[in-house]
């Protein structure tokens, strides 16, 4: 234990404070995490609803408040909200993913590579979506693309990456 006077002690404290820096980062990762919750909620409701309709159940297991949101909606438009959210959640995600890279490394350079990955991935998984009629399992590998994409995934790889090299300069223009 080193005590809290040691000149140790109060170098580490100060190297570890909170920077306009990191509670942007903080910030980013908290949202990324609340999307990821509100996607859950979203998502789960509308199949829970796309299931009611399809097969016409008498009962609807999603939430009230998701079911006054899309009551008197067919089929094809709750498969038609869930694409779109679909690809609004994986633009919010790839635009949060370029957000954070620019404040973990100070710049813009890994913004090209995010966006070309978060494309190639979604490519990836709609070719997925189309050949799992003839290949099932393939349905299953679209389904865990999107999710990573859609989900806070990419981030989190973000911030590991991170401490595998150079970060930004503290004091650079993102602490400011």
């Amino acid at each position: 234990m080193v005590p809290v006077g040691d000149p140790s002690f109060q170098a580490f404290a100060t190297a570890r404070r909170m920077t306009r820096r990191n509670a942007a980062i903080l910030l980013v990762l908290a949202a990324s995490v609340a999307l990821g919750a509100l996607r859950e909620f979203l998502f789960l409701n509308l199949n829970y609803q796309i299931d009611f309709v399809r097969f016409d159940r008498s009962i609807s297991y999603a939430h009230s408040l998701f079911q006054g949101w899309v009551q008197g909606a067919g089929l094809s438009e709750l498969l038609g909200l869930k694409w779109v959210l679909s690809v609004l959640y994986i633009a919010m995600m790839a635009l949060l993913s370029v957000l954070l890279a620019r404040l973990l490394w100070g710049d813009h350079r890994y913004r090209t590579a995010i966006i070309i990955g978060f494309l190639v991935v979604s490519i990836l998984a709609l070719v997925a979506h189309f050949l799992a009629g003839s290949v099932p399992a393939l349905s299953s590998v679209s389904i865990h693309l999107l999710h990573s994409l859609q989900y806070p995934v990419v981030l989190f790889f973000l911030v590991a990456a991170s401490a595998l090299g150079p970060r930004a300069e503290s004091g650079s223009a993102t602490d400011q």
